[in-house]
């Protein structure tokens, strides 16, 4: 999806490395994800915003 979105016309990706973004605050942590991290599966967050 990194991949993906950074090739994307018209979208920046907010991560200063170009990467990944730590947790957002705002955003609660699911159930899905609260079973990945206790299965040893990774948990990424993108955030990209439009521009024109």
């Amino acid at each position: 999806m990194l991949e993906v979105m950074s090739a994307a016309p018209g979208y920046r990706n907010r991560a200063a490395d170009g990467t990944y973004v730590p947790r957002p605050e705002e955003r609660p942590i699911t159930k899905f994800e609260r079973r990945g991290e206790r299965l040893g599966h990774g948990v990424w967050d993108l955030k990209f915003e439009k521009v024109d």
